[in-house]
């Protein structure tokens, strides 16, 4: 019998957004930590601040936002699962 990995549900919302400028910006929650992030997608540039507990989204939330993102509208909120325990 296999074990299920665990997984946490990371909460965002859309604070600006500009396609001319080539950027998305947010905010992510996950269980006690919450962070902004600028997502200057033309340049493919992620800045997830504060630093406390950033090695935990970045990667998980890139990958949402690439395959998410013209779905994403400022005011928005949304959510997606990380494999992971956080």
């Amino acid at each position: 019998m296999s074990k299920r990995l665990p997984e946490t549900i990371a909460y965002i919302r859309i604070t600006r957004q500009s396609w001319q400028q080539g950027k998305i910006e947010g905010d992510v929650q996950v269980s006690d930590y919450e962070w902004e992030f600028k997502w200057e997608f033309r340049k493919g540039e992620l800045l997830v601040e504060p630093s406390r507990g950033r090695a935990l989204i970045k990667e998980p939330l890139s990958r949402f936002l690439e395959r998410c993102d013209y779905q994403l509208e400022p005011g928005g909120d949304y959510c997606f699962t990380i494999r992971a325990e956080i």
